[in-house]
């Protein structure tokens, strides 16, 4: 049961997150007018990214998501984990419905969004 967990619900949720991130790279290379260059710059983003994320980030990432899903199993039982996946699902719908609905800018700080021309 909780292979079949982490393969259908909790890695899909996960390369919905990488997803979004790198829709932010491009959203981010978009102030780039030259389109090699844009490109570019989108793929050593993705590639750097990836590397960080799989080197540093994904141990950390992976001990956390752990750590709260065994932490509200343990307190609150099966219950525990049906909330806990409930607000997994709900955190990743309410990203990818911002970005659908209002634009990638919409999920990130003010200061980091880019300047309209």
């Amino acid at each position: 049961m909780k292979t079949a967990l982490r393969n259908f619900y909790v890695l899909p949720c996960c390369l919905l997150l990488l997803n979004l991130c790198n829709q932010l790279a491009s959203y981010k290379a978009r102030v780039i007018d030259d389109a090699f260059l844009r490109t570019a710059a989108v793929m050593g983003m993705v590639l750097f990214g990836g590397t960080l994320v799989g080197s540093v980030a994904e141990p950390v990432i992976s001990s956390l998501v752990g750590s709260l899903h065994h932490g509200s199993r343990a307190r609150w039982g099966e219950l525990g984990e049906i909330f806990f996946l409930l607000v997994l699902g709900l955190i990743v719908f309410w990203l990818y419905y911002r970005v659908d609905a209002h634009g990638v800018g919409s999920i990130l700080p003010a200061e980091w969004r880019n300047q309209r021309h």
